[in-house]
């Protein structure tokens, strides 16, 4: 927790409390269905809540934006940003059941009333979207496709709308069909741990 207010000091008491329950919870569910390894969880504020928060350092939503986590697993990095952003809308979405009862299940606890968590495929979600955020889910030749239709052509914030996803090692090759669409982010500008030397947020637009 010392760790995430060092990055995030200006969090406010109702944020710190729902970030300081989210080790519990989790170990909790995870002994129930397994989520997250043994090893994150021992480490989950560096590897997977300050990790998720990396993409509000290159792009901080607005009221009222509505953000797809597309293979969100557990809920991340949907739920650190579901908290850190409690006015913007967050829609979590995995193939995988059983994640999704834990992800509702946290969110039921934190009581956030701008998560909705489903069971569904990418392709099948309904609506626009200002971001879609993610995790290294695949490679972003074949990920791009499945959301290119779900983002929005209406753009509110700084960044315009696509894909802010969390990678890491060399993109190089992997990006460069994208050209000047794609920016990364070296998370280690924003973080000093080990952990994030090779980290980064990669952002993809579709725009011209």
């Amino acid at each position: 927790m010392k760790q995430l207010i060092k990055y995030f000091p200006n969090i406010d008491a109702e944020q710190r409390e729902r970030f300081a329950v989210l080790p519990q919870l989790y170990s909790e569910w995870n002994e129930k269905i397994n989520v997250i390894s043994r090893k994150d969880i021992e480490n989950l504020y560096e590897r997977h809540i300050i990790h998720s928060l990396g993409i509000t350092k290159v792009m901080p939503f607005i009221p009222d934006a509505k953000i797809l986590d597309v293979g969100t697993g557990g809920g991340f990095p949907g739920i650190p940003l579901a908290i850190m952003f409690p006015k913007t809308q967050f829609m979590l979405i995995d193939s995988i059941g059983k994640k999704i009862k834990v992800v509702n299940a946290v969110a039921e606890a934190l009581q956030l009333k701008n998560v909705v968590a489903q069971q569904i495929r990418a392709e099948q979600v309904k609506g626009k979207f200002d971001f879609v955020v993610c995790r290294a889910v695949t490679n972003m030749n074949d990920f791009a496709p499945w959301v290119q239709s779900k983002i929005s052509n209406t753009n509110k914030h700084a960044l315009q709308n696509g894909i802010l996803c969390l990678k890491g090692g060399d993109l190089q090759e992997e990006l460069k069909p994208f050209g000047d669409k794609a920016t990364v982010y070296d998370l280690n500008k924003f973080f000093n741990e080990e952990f994030y030397e090779t980290k980064k947020v990669v952002h993809l637009t579709f725009q011209k």
